[in-house]
């Protein structure tokens, strides 16, 4: 682990007791976290991105069990922090945007009172200078009136509204790793690109870590420094944005990149890209890639273990040396 890198994870591995016998829901995810830097974790529903992202925060249930070789948070190793010292950690120094605020929120406290909450427990302040906190980030966030927001219940405000509640709240003791898990998903467009624009600013403002966790791929590639293809809970394609985006190595992540339209390059009215079938249980034992019942190119050898190919930063998880095949000969 790097002076300069925050959090350093190593094959972690979540396990899930299932009827049928054991959920293989996340498997030997690897990734290191920069201060500054945003990682984009991206992947169709399912595929284990939030499950990993609340195995950071220590906020996995009692059945679920979480192994790693390493999962550290600058000085502190997770895997054997107690109790007290995760509880000091969250809304303090890691804090977390969840995908729904007004589930999230709690509709029997004011928004004031839900917002210096982190303050008053994590720093020695006066009610009043958590006031004055609570103003100041709701105004940053774009909510104007702020004070007067503060005596207003969640069901009072917009979904925008509460959306821009929940970033200040995450943002209230400028934490140094901000976890947003799909902030957008229930915003309309034109409310969706403000959100990203002032997370985007607000990470920078504040030289904060970000993991994105989402299922677009069009968000990752206007705010993400580095992206990790993560499907049926193993990351198949992992590195840099800009080299991911242009040249995908891994026939999911192509895959993917064919279902949104490419400026300059999508017909009006054209059919875009579909990847057919469904993802395969992860019940029981889970051997080879597990995208090979979908992959057009998938040959015997792909039901063995699967080779990390490329070099770092940028690799993918392939039986073929060259990416699965060449670009031309995918796209003709």
């Amino acid at each position: 682990m790097t002076e300069d890198t925050l959090l350093e994870v190593r094959n972690l591995t979540l396990d899930i007791p299932a009827g049928g016998g054991t959920l293989h829901a996340v498997r030997g995810i690897d990734f290191d976290l920069k201060r500054g830097e945003t990682l984009s974790i991206v992947g169709e529903s399912g595929s284990g991105k939030s499950l990993t992202s609340l195995a950071l925060m220590g906020l996995l249930g009692n059945s679920i069990k979480r192994s790693a070789d390493v999962m550290r948070f600058d000085d502190i190793d997770l895997l054997t922090a107690s109790r007290k010292t995760m509880r000091s950690l969250r809304g303090n120094r890691m804090a977390m945007i969840f995908q729904e605020p007004m589930t999230s929120l709690n509709p029997a406290y004011t928004i004031g009172d839900q917002l210096m909450e982190a303050l008053l427990l994590h720093r020695r302040v006066g009610r009043a200078k958590a006031r004055e906190r609570a103003v100041e980030l709701l105004e940053k966030v774009g909510i104007t009136s702020a004070g007067s927001r503060l005596g207003q219940y969640p069901h009072q405000l917009s979904g925008g509204l509460r959306q821009r509640v929940m970033i200040a709240m995450a943002l209230m003791c400028e934490p140094d790793l901000l976890i947003a898990d799909e902030p957008t998903t229930a915003l309309d467009v034109t409310i969706q690109a403000q959100i990203l624009r002032l997370l985007v600013e607000l990470t920078r403002e504040m030289n904060m870590a970000m993991i994105l966790i989402t299922h677009d791929l069009g968000v990752v590639a206007r705010v993400a420094d580095k992206v990790a293809v993560m499907y049926a809970g193993e990351l198949v394609e992992t590195g840099p944005a800009r080299p991911v985006f242009a040249r995908p190595s891994h026939p999911y992540t192509r895959g993917l990149l064919r279902c949104i339209p490419q400026p300059g390059k999508t017909a009006r009215g054209a059919d875009l890209g579909t990847i057919p079938g469904i993802v395969p249980s992860l019940i029981g034992d889970v051997t080879g890639c597990a995208f090979r019942t979908r992959c057009a190119h998938a040959q015997p050898t792909c039901r063995k273990q699967i080779p990390v190919r490329g070099e770092v930063p940028h690799q993918f998880r392939c039986v073929h040396a060259d990416g699965a095949i060449s670009a031309e000969r995918e796209t003709a």
